[in-house]
Formats: structure tokens, C-alpha cells, sequence
């Protein structure tokens, strides 16, 4: 058998580093992708500044809301709720979860609803953009305002804004024919709207506080469905 080694006294790693030094550089790699790769004090490892912010493409563009031109330029990336909100002082639209599912931000785009939250505000350049705010026509309330109202169909109202789009939205796809997963009837799609019927068209709008029952009376009458 062979004879093992005796370990070498005072062995210094390659290089040229210390004994500390190496334990430095170690540590530094290994936080390495905790702190965005930051090279540790000195500059032993030689990284470079890693930017998680690349620069914007500013884009110029004219978006109808409300009946109104708006000319902006923004960043391309700009949400449409980000362009309603931020630039447009439309602050109606609400931004709730930021990610498509809980319809605060419902808004009208050539008479269709949509999560302005999720799109582009480039993508809608020329199409009429309909929020909350222009629903109404001056000092007259839409129906579906009107019928809120009635019903008390909010209590904070953080969600009302998009709640009304939607259900004005949801009426036309209705009134088209459009069926939803519980239509019985896909002849008779466009006929009165049951209370499960209409839960079901505004599923994708959360109410934190709950106030379905008076929101769906409110749709209902606007609908002219039978209690």
C-alpha cells in the first residue's frame, strides 16, 4: 500500500490569490445571482453591470377614447390601462390584479369588451375605445349606470367601472347570439337572460365585496329580463 501524503503546510491556491481572497471571489459567486451579479468591492471577479431596464422605444400614436383624439408617444410597451390611466387622466378604468382576472379594467374597443390591462396601447390605434367615462352622454347616465344605481349593485366600487363596461359589452354579444357555457338553447341564444346566464357572461368580473345579487338585478333590468 501506498504511503499517504503528509498535507502541504501553508498551501496557498493558484493564482496568486490568498487563502482569504479565494474565500472572497467564492462567496461573491455564490451571492452572485442573489444581487443581479454584482462584482464584489475591487473587482476580483471582472463582471460587468448587468441593466434589467433595456432602453424603451418611445412610439408616437393617436388613440380615440370617448370620442376624443389623443395624440401620445409612449413607450411600446405601455399597457392600454397604463396609456388610460397615466396618460390620459382617464382614471376610471381601475387596475385591480394587472393580470386579466379580475376585470377591473373592462373597457369597450369597437363595442367589444376587453381587459385593457392585457393589451397593448399601440394595438388600438384607430379602433373607438370606450371607458367608463364616456358611457354616459354629458349629464345623462347610460341605462346601465342608471340601473346600478338603482340596485345598489357596488359598495366600495373599486370594480364598478369595469362591472359596467361588461355588462353593457355582455348585453350586445347577447343581443348577438353569442352563447355562454350554461345556454340551454343555442337557437334561442339571444332571448331573455336567466340570472345563470348572466352570472356566468360576468364571471370574469370579481366583486370583492360581493355585491352579485344586486349587480345581476341591475343587468336584468337593463336587459328586460323577467325577474
Amino acid at each position: 500500500m501506498m504511503p499517504t501524503p503528509a498535507p502541504l503546510k501553508n498551501a496557498e491556491p493558484p493564482g496568486g490569490l490568498s487563502r482569504r481572497a479565494m474565500v472572497q471571489v467564492s462567496s461573491a459567486i455564490a451571492a452572485a445571482p442573489l444581487v443581479g451579479c454584482a462584482a464584489p468591492s475591487g473587482g476580483l471577479l471582472g463582471m460587468a453591470e448587468v441593466s434589467s431596464e433595456p432602453n424603451p422605444v418611445m412610439m408616437r400614436m393617436n388613440l380615440q377614447v370617448n370620442g376624443q383624439s389623443y395624440p401620445l408617444t409612449i413607450d411600446g410597451r405601455t399597457s392600454l390601462l397604463d396609456a388610460l390611466r397615466e396618460n390620459m387622466n382617464l382614471k376610471g378604468s381601475k387596475k385591480g390584479c394587472d393580470h386579466g382576472q379580475c376585470g377591473a379594467c373592462t373597457v369597450l374597443v369597437d363595442g367589444k369588451r376587453i381587459n385593457s390591462c392585457l393589451t397593448l396601447a399601440v394595438m388600438h390605434e384607430g379602433q373607438a375605445i370606450t371607458t367608463i367615462e364616456g358611457l354616459s352622454s354629458g349629464e345623462a347616465l347610460h341605462p346601465m349606470q342608471i340601473a346600478f344605481i338603482k340596485h345598489d349593485g357596488f359598495q366600495c366600487g373599486y370594480c364598478t367601472p369595469g362591472q359596467i363596461c361588461s355588462s353593457v359589452g355582455m348585453l350586445a354579444e347577447a343581443k348577438a347570439g353569442m352563447p355562454s357555457h350554461v345556454t340551454q338553447d343555442l337557437q334561442g341564444a339571444s332571448g331573455a337572460l336567466s340570472d345563470e346566464e348572466i352570472r356566468e357572461r360576468m364571471s370574469g368580473n370579481i366583486c370583492r365585496c360581493s355585491a352579485y345579487p344586486n349587480i345581476v338585478a341591475a343587468i336584468r333590468d337593463v336587459a328586460g329580463a323577467p325577474a
